[in-house]
Protein backbone atom coordinates (compact mmCIF):
# COMPACT_ATOMS: atom_id res chain seq x y z
CA UNK A 1 0.00 0.00 0.00
CA UNK A 2 1.42 2.95 -1.17
CA UNK A 3 1.40 6.58 1.56
CA UNK A 4 0.68 10.23 0.25
CA UNK A 5 3.54 12.33 2.03
CA UNK A 6 2.93 16.13 2.61
CA UNK A 7 6.23 16.79 3.61
CA UNK A 8 4.99 20.32 5.14
CA UNK A 9 3.40 18.05 7.75
CA UNK A 10 6.39 16.26 8.16
CA UNK A 11 8.84 19.21 8.36
CA UNK A 12 6.25 20.52 11.17
CA UNK A 13 6.48 17.70 13.10
CA UNK A 14 10.63 18.07 13.10
CA UNK A 15 9.94 21.29 14.57
CA UNK A 16 10.64 23.63 11.55
CA UNK A 17 7.54 24.92 11.06
CA UNK A 18 7.00 27.80 8.40
CA UNK A 19 9.90 26.10 5.80
CA UNK A 20 8.50 24.76 2.12
CA UNK A 21 9.53 22.21 0.11
CA UNK A 22 11.66 24.80 -1.96
CA UNK A 23 13.60 25.72 1.64
CA UNK A 24 13.86 22.10 2.89
CA UNK A 25 16.60 21.45 4.87
CA UNK A 26 19.36 19.20 4.03
CA UNK A 27 20.34 15.88 5.95
CA UNK A 28 23.26 17.85 7.64
CA UNK A 29 21.14 20.35 9.21
CA UNK A 30 18.39 17.99 10.46
CA UNK A 31 20.12 17.16 13.80
CA UNK A 32 20.96 20.47 14.41
CA UNK A 33 17.30 21.91 14.06
CA UNK A 34 15.28 19.70 16.69
CA UNK A 35 16.26 17.75 19.45
CA UNK A 36 14.35 15.10 18.04
CA UNK A 37 16.71 14.59 15.04
CA UNK A 38 19.94 14.89 17.12
CA UNK A 39 20.15 11.38 17.64
CA UNK A 40 19.40 10.33 14.30
CA UNK A 41 22.12 9.06 12.29
CA UNK A 42 22.78 10.76 8.64
CA UNK A 43 22.54 8.57 5.77
CA UNK A 44 25.11 8.75 3.12
CA UNK A 45 23.04 9.00 -0.17
CA UNK A 46 24.39 7.36 -3.82
CA UNK A 47 22.66 8.93 -6.78
CA UNK A 48 22.62 6.70 -9.77
CA UNK A 49 22.10 8.23 -13.33
CA UNK A 50 21.94 6.52 -16.18
CA UNK A 51 23.14 7.86 -19.53
CA UNK A 52 23.61 7.38 -23.31
CA UNK A 53 24.89 10.45 -25.52
CA UNK A 54 23.60 12.72 -22.49
CA UNK A 55 26.23 15.32 -22.65
CA UNK A 56 24.57 18.10 -23.43
CA UNK A 57 22.60 17.68 -20.72
CA UNK A 58 24.62 16.85 -17.89
CA UNK A 59 25.72 20.44 -17.87
CA UNK A 60 21.75 21.34 -16.35
CA UNK A 61 21.95 18.18 -14.23
CA UNK A 62 25.26 17.26 -12.39
CA UNK A 63 25.93 20.74 -10.90
CA UNK A 64 22.52 20.99 -9.30
CA UNK A 65 22.96 17.43 -7.16
CA UNK A 66 22.78 19.08 -4.03
CA UNK A 67 26.77 19.47 -1.97
CA UNK A 68 25.05 16.18 0.38
CA UNK A 69 25.06 13.66 -1.80
CA UNK A 70 27.46 10.93 -1.20
CA UNK A 71 28.42 9.85 -4.20
CA UNK A 72 27.63 10.13 -8.26
CA UNK A 73 27.56 7.17 -10.40
CA UNK A 74 27.03 8.13 -14.03
CA UNK A 75 26.23 4.43 -15.58
CA UNK A 76 27.18 5.10 -19.07
CA UNK A 77 25.79 2.78 -22.02
CA UNK A 78 28.66 3.45 -24.53
CA UNK A 79 27.96 7.09 -25.51
CA UNK A 80 29.97 8.56 -28.17
CA UNK A 81 29.31 12.19 -27.73
CA UNK A 82 31.61 12.43 -24.92
CA UNK A 83 29.54 11.96 -22.18
CA UNK A 84 31.73 10.74 -19.62
CA UNK A 85 34.22 13.50 -19.90
CA UNK A 86 31.44 16.05 -19.45
CA UNK A 87 30.75 13.92 -16.30
CA UNK A 88 34.24 14.29 -15.40
CA UNK A 89 34.82 17.90 -15.92
CA UNK A 90 31.58 18.90 -14.08
CA UNK A 91 32.30 16.69 -10.53
CA UNK A 92 35.55 15.79 -10.03
CA UNK A 93 34.52 12.89 -7.65
CA UNK A 94 31.91 10.86 -10.13
CA UNK A 95 32.10 7.44 -10.11
CA UNK A 96 31.34 6.25 -13.81
CA UNK A 97 30.75 2.87 -14.79
CA UNK A 98 30.87 1.67 -18.28
CA UNK A 99 27.85 -0.96 -19.13
CA UNK A 100 28.33 -3.41 -22.30
CA UNK A 101 24.30 -3.71 -22.02
CA UNK A 102 21.91 -1.61 -23.43
CA UNK A 103 18.83 0.03 -22.12
CA UNK A 104 17.90 1.83 -18.84
CA UNK A 105 17.26 -1.63 -16.92
CA UNK A 106 20.82 -2.48 -17.29
CA UNK A 107 22.42 0.97 -16.38
CA UNK A 108 20.41 0.72 -13.17
CA UNK A 109 21.30 -2.42 -11.66
CA UNK A 110 24.86 -2.10 -12.97
CA UNK A 111 24.64 1.37 -10.33
CA UNK A 112 22.97 -0.16 -7.52
CA UNK A 113 25.42 -2.99 -7.36
CA UNK A 114 28.32 -0.49 -6.68
CA UNK A 115 26.59 1.73 -4.80
CA UNK A 116 28.08 2.43 -1.29
CA UNK A 117 25.25 5.05 0.16
CA UNK A 118 22.77 4.00 2.67
CA UNK A 119 20.33 5.45 0.25
CA UNK A 120 20.09 5.20 -3.68
CA UNK A 121 18.13 7.70 -5.48
CA UNK A 122 17.42 7.00 -9.08
CA UNK A 123 17.97 10.10 -11.59
CA UNK A 124 17.51 10.86 -15.16
CA UNK A 125 20.47 12.65 -17.19
CA UNK A 126 18.02 14.74 -19.51
CA UNK A 127 17.24 17.39 -17.34
CA UNK A 128 13.35 16.58 -16.68
CA UNK A 129 13.93 15.50 -13.01
CA UNK A 130 15.17 18.27 -10.95
CA UNK A 131 17.39 17.74 -8.51
CA UNK A 132 16.42 19.98 -5.28
CA UNK A 133 13.67 17.66 -5.22
CA UNK A 134 15.81 15.00 -3.97
CA UNK A 135 15.77 15.88 -0.59
CA UNK A 136 11.77 15.50 -0.91
CA UNK A 137 12.55 11.48 -1.90
CA UNK A 138 15.63 11.05 1.45
CA UNK A 139 13.00 13.31 3.54
CA UNK A 140 10.09 10.43 2.99
CA UNK A 141 12.61 7.51 3.74
CA UNK A 142 13.74 9.38 6.87
CA UNK A 143 10.11 9.77 7.85
CA UNK A 144 9.84 5.92 7.84
CA UNK A 145 9.19 4.73 4.05
CA UNK A 146 11.41 1.97 2.94
CA UNK A 147 10.79 2.79 -0.99
CA UNK A 148 9.88 6.50 -1.83
CA UNK A 149 8.76 7.67 -5.63
CA UNK A 150 8.30 10.71 -7.56
CA UNK A 151 4.53 11.22 -9.19
CA UNK A 152 3.07 14.08 -11.24
CA UNK A 153 -0.36 13.33 -10.62
CA UNK A 154 -0.67 14.54 -6.82
CA UNK A 155 -1.04 17.98 -5.44
CA UNK A 156 2.19 19.92 -6.15
CA UNK A 157 3.63 17.18 -9.36
CA UNK A 158 3.27 18.11 -12.78
CA UNK A 159 4.63 17.49 -16.37
CA UNK A 160 5.46 19.77 -19.29
CA UNK A 161 6.43 17.30 -21.06
CA UNK A 162 4.43 14.52 -20.84
CA UNK A 163 1.84 13.66 -24.30
CA UNK A 164 -1.65 13.06 -23.72
CA UNK A 165 -1.21 9.69 -25.74
CA UNK A 166 1.37 8.74 -23.11
CA UNK A 167 -0.36 10.04 -20.00
CA UNK A 168 -3.33 7.90 -21.31
CA UNK A 169 -0.95 5.33 -21.19
CA UNK A 170 0.85 5.89 -18.06
CA UNK A 171 -2.93 5.83 -16.68
CA UNK A 172 -3.78 2.56 -17.93
CA UNK A 173 -0.57 1.11 -16.60
CA UNK A 174 -0.91 2.28 -13.28
CA UNK A 175 -4.82 1.29 -12.80
CA UNK A 176 -3.73 -2.21 -13.77
CA UNK A 177 -0.62 -1.95 -11.07
CA UNK A 178 -3.41 -0.39 -8.36
CA UNK A 179 -6.00 -3.03 -9.21
CA UNK A 180 -3.64 -6.23 -9.43
CA UNK A 181 -1.61 -5.49 -6.74
CA UNK A 182 -4.27 -3.77 -4.21
CA UNK A 183 -2.36 -0.31 -4.02
CA UNK A 184 -3.00 3.43 -4.31
CA UNK A 185 0.05 4.71 -6.79
CA UNK A 186 -0.88 7.79 -8.79
CA UNK A 187 2.11 7.70 -11.08
CA UNK A 188 3.85 4.23 -12.60
CA UNK A 189 5.97 4.95 -15.43
CA UNK A 190 8.05 8.07 -13.75
CA UNK A 191 11.63 7.09 -12.58
CA UNK A 192 12.42 9.22 -9.83
CA UNK A 193 12.92 7.20 -6.87
CA UNK A 194 14.45 6.41 -3.61
CA UNK A 195 15.01 3.47 -1.56
CA UNK A 196 17.37 2.27 1.45
CA UNK A 197 20.23 0.08 -0.15
CA UNK A 198 19.58 -3.14 1.67
CA UNK A 199 16.06 -3.61 -0.44
CA UNK A 200 18.27 -4.04 -3.72
CA UNK A 201 18.39 -7.71 -3.24
CA UNK A 202 14.63 -7.66 -4.13
CA UNK A 203 14.99 -6.17 -7.51
CA UNK A 204 17.52 -8.63 -8.88
CA UNK A 205 16.94 -9.55 -12.34
CA UNK A 206 17.28 -9.25 -15.98
CA UNK A 207 15.23 -6.21 -16.51
CA UNK A 208 17.07 -4.49 -19.31
CA UNK A 209 14.75 -1.92 -20.24
CA UNK A 210 12.46 0.49 -19.60
CA UNK A 211 9.85 -1.68 -17.52
CA UNK A 212 13.01 -1.47 -14.55
CA UNK A 213 10.93 1.13 -13.17
CA UNK A 214 7.76 -1.22 -12.76
CA UNK A 215 9.55 -3.76 -11.39
CA UNK A 216 11.24 -1.51 -8.67
CA UNK A 217 7.27 -0.34 -7.54
CA UNK A 218 5.67 -3.81 -7.57
CA UNK A 219 8.41 -5.90 -6.19
CA UNK A 220 8.18 -3.15 -3.05
CA UNK A 221 4.51 -3.96 -3.22
CA UNK A 222 4.80 -7.79 -3.23
CA UNK A 223 7.55 -7.74 -0.25
CA UNK A 224 5.30 -5.46 1.91
CA UNK A 225 7.37 -2.28 1.55
CA UNK A 226 6.27 0.83 2.76
CA UNK A 227 5.78 3.14 0.04
CA UNK A 228 5.59 7.05 -0.17
CA UNK A 229 4.82 9.49 -3.13
CA UNK A 230 5.95 12.80 -3.29
CA UNK A 231 5.11 15.00 -5.83
CA UNK A 232 7.39 16.10 -7.87
CA UNK A 233 7.32 18.63 -11.39
CA UNK A 234 8.81 17.05 -14.76
CA UNK A 235 10.55 19.44 -17.44
CA UNK A 236 11.03 18.63 -21.07
CA UNK A 237 14.68 16.77 -21.93
CA UNK A 238 16.78 19.84 -22.17
CA UNK A 239 18.66 18.41 -25.50
CA UNK A 240 18.27 15.40 -27.86
CA UNK A 241 15.34 12.94 -28.27
CA UNK A 242 13.88 10.74 -25.50
CA UNK A 243 14.96 6.82 -26.25
CA UNK A 244 11.53 5.84 -24.90
CA UNK A 245 9.57 4.05 -27.41
CA UNK A 246 5.96 4.72 -26.43
CA UNK A 247 3.92 1.55 -27.77
CA UNK A 248 6.40 -0.87 -27.76
CA UNK A 249 7.70 -0.60 -24.00
CA UNK A 250 4.40 0.10 -22.76
CA UNK A 251 3.52 -3.08 -23.92
CA UNK A 252 6.86 -4.79 -22.12
CA UNK A 253 5.73 -2.40 -18.91
CA UNK A 254 2.31 -4.02 -18.76
CA UNK A 255 3.69 -7.79 -19.93
CA UNK A 256 5.90 -7.22 -16.80
CA UNK A 257 2.92 -6.12 -14.21
CA UNK A 258 1.08 -9.40 -15.63
CA UNK A 259 4.54 -10.99 -15.20
CA UNK A 260 5.68 -10.23 -11.80
CA UNK A 261 1.67 -10.41 -10.80
CA UNK A 262 1.75 -14.61 -11.45
CA UNK A 263 5.47 -15.43 -11.44
CA UNK A 264 7.09 -16.94 -7.76
CA UNK A 265 8.80 -14.13 -6.46
CA UNK A 266 12.32 -16.19 -5.31
CA UNK A 267 13.50 -12.72 -4.16
CA UNK A 268 10.36 -13.09 -1.07
CA UNK A 269 12.40 -14.88 0.89
CA UNK A 270 15.06 -12.38 1.34
CA UNK A 271 12.91 -9.90 3.24
CA UNK A 272 12.08 -12.25 5.88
Amino acid sequence: MSERIDLTERLEGAGLRGLAPSDAPTPETLSFLDPAWRHVPIPRVSVVMPTLNEAPNLAHVIPQIPNWVHEVIVVDGRSTDGTVEVARQLRRDVRVVLESKRGKGAALRAGFACATGDIIVTIDADGSMNPNEMILLVGALLAGADFAKGSRFIEGGGSTDLSTFRALGNWGLTTSVRLLYGCRFSDLCYGYMAFWRRWTPLFDGETDGFEIETVLCVRALQHGLKIAEVASREAERVHGVSNLRAIPDGWRVLRTILRERVAPNSSRAASA
